[in-house]
């Protein structure tokens, strides 16, 4: 995948995502696109384009376990998020709806450089930097290739490999 970095810092909390407020609203991933990240920069949903990349420091997706904060960044089109750590449960919430968790260390990606997203690496285009990643766990890269665990389920009937 490849896609221009759209970068955030450390501790970003599922109300910063999505604010539960809005989860009240509506639950289509349409609607919930207009306000992404509307609590850390009100103009930045405008912003978004399909492909972007999601990068951000240690922590990633902490306070609540609210779904729908990955449900509002599939919606915008993105569809995977670079963080030097994701907080347990937005991890396991974004393998389950086909979104892809890569840990790195992000310290050198800026705000808007071309990144190309594997199994393994991340490269940065506009700097040539490749960074490492932790691999994710073969079952998972096979839940997020089928778009989420119900997809995955509907195609393989169980968890074997």
């Amino acid at each position: 995948m490849t896609g221009r970095a759209r970068v955030f810092g450390d501790d970003i909390n599922t109300d910063y995502i999505i604010t539960s407020r809005r989860k009240r609203e509506s639950l289509d991933p349409a609607v919930l696109r207009k306000y992404l990240f509307e609590e850390l920069d009100p103009r930045f949903a405008a912003t978004v384009e399909a492909g972007d990349v999601i990068v951000a420091g240690r922590n990633f997706g902490c306070g609540s376990a609210m779904e729908v904060a990955v449900t509002a960044v599939l919606g915008a089109g993105i569809r995977v998020v670079v963080a030097r750590s994701f907080s347990r449960t937005y991890y396991r919430n974004a393998v389950n709806n086909g979104l892809l968790p890569v840990e790195c260390d992000t310290g050198r990606i800026r705000e808007g450089d071309r990144l190309a997203v594997g199994d393994r690496e991340v490269k940065n285009l506009t700097t040539g930097v490749t960074l490492a990643t932790v691999p994710l766990p073969e079952i998972m890269r096979q839940i997020v290739s089928a778009g989420g665990l119900v997809p995955y389920m509907k195609r393989r009937g169980d968890f074997s490999l």
